[in-house]
């Protein structure tokens, strides 16, 4: 991820426009805050987990009654294997889970090539300058539920889905939104009624897994090309205004009512070609406006497997 000079630039910008620096986070006063807790599992039991943490830290959480976890479906927190890698969402200061994903990775890019064999699909994908390519299986399993809404397994399509990372391969389990009809080169203008000069932006927030662990940032489609050396920035049907590495949004998740307040570190060029919606808590606007760190999008009381809430996003 391009993060030069981002902690600079904020601190030059604060100093500019006269703001004081806010530490990237969760802004409190809309209830309880969320807290993510990354790290590998060491022990589990039904009511205990033991993680450690990417700073090696060891972190003992009570699991409450009622928490739920994924690892490619629904399962028992209790049975999730050790060594798995967990991202959790934990209530009380960060000491009890109410939810777990483990091993949970999205794939999102344009398809190069998709091969075939024993049931499986093997599909070989672009995901920007700066993320390079991947390689995700489709287990025959899931395939028809991929189908559904991604009909085109052809190469200069989008694709998105959430899953699974299994002895370092990464498999697709669940659709994280409906594939776009055009191909990536083809992205719909903007409608003309956007001037890119409102103060607040309405439309549909996703994460990603290519951020560092826990940490708190945002990737963002429209930057200067020459400002982020991506040379695909620059590109959405969502009216957005062009922005700096380093800028500080406000993001709200118009679903659960929660606000942070985090810097752009990356550039966003592939979310940017999605012109979908997120139907979340009713219908978005069309056009993804951010891209979360996994970390940023669980703080505010996104769900991973569901990949999206409908947000609206300002400068902080």
């Amino acid at each position: 991820m391009p993060h030069r000079s981002v902690d600079r630039r904020r601190v030059l910008a604060a100093a500019a426009l006269g703001r004081t620096l806010d530490e990237p986070g969760a802004v409190p006063g809309d209830g309880e805050l969320l807290q993510s807790v990354t790290g590998e599992i060491l022990d589990v039991s039904p009511h205990l987990i033991v993680i450690d943490t990417p700073d090696g830290r060891e972190e003992r959480l009570v699991i409450a009654p009622w928490a739920t976890a994924w690892r490619g479906e629904a399962v028992a927190p209790a049975d999730l294997p050790p060594g798995a890698q967990v991202i959790i969402r934990a209530l009380r200061s960060g000491r009890v889970v109410d939810r777990i994903w483990a091993d949970i990775t999205r794939i999102t890019g344009v398809i190069q090539s998709v091969g075939s064999g024993s049931g499986d699909h093997t599909m070989e994908l672009y995901c920007g300058p700066h993320r390079g390519r991947r390689t995700v299986v489709i287990p025959y399993r899931a395939s028809g539920r991929l189908r559904v809404r991604h009909p085109q397994f052809e190469p200069g399509y989008l694709f998105d889905a959430i899953g699974v990372r299994e002895n370092g391969v990464a498999q697709a389990r669940l659709p994280a939104t409906s594939q776009p009809p055009y191909r990536w080169t083809a992205v719909p203008e903007p409608p003309p009624g956007y001037s890119g000069a409102q103060s607040r932006i309405s439309g549909t927030a996703t994460w990603s897994d290519a951020f560092d662990h826990d940490e708190q940032g945002a990737a963002y489609p429209m930057l200067e090309r020459s400002d982020t050396d991506c040379q695909e920035a620059g590109v959405s049907c969502a009216g957005l205004p062009y922005l700096a590495l380093g800028s500080v949004l406000n993001v709200r998740n118009v679903c659960a009512g929660r606000t942070s307040v985090l810097p752009i570190v990356a550039c966003g060029c592939m979310a940017g070609r999605f012109c979908d919606r997120c139907l979340e808590c009713g219908t978005s606007p069309r056009g993804r406006i951010v891209e979360l760190s996994a970390t940023a999008f669980v703080e505010l009381g996104g769900d991973l497997t569901k990949g999206c809430f409908n947000a609206r996003v300002g400068l902080g």
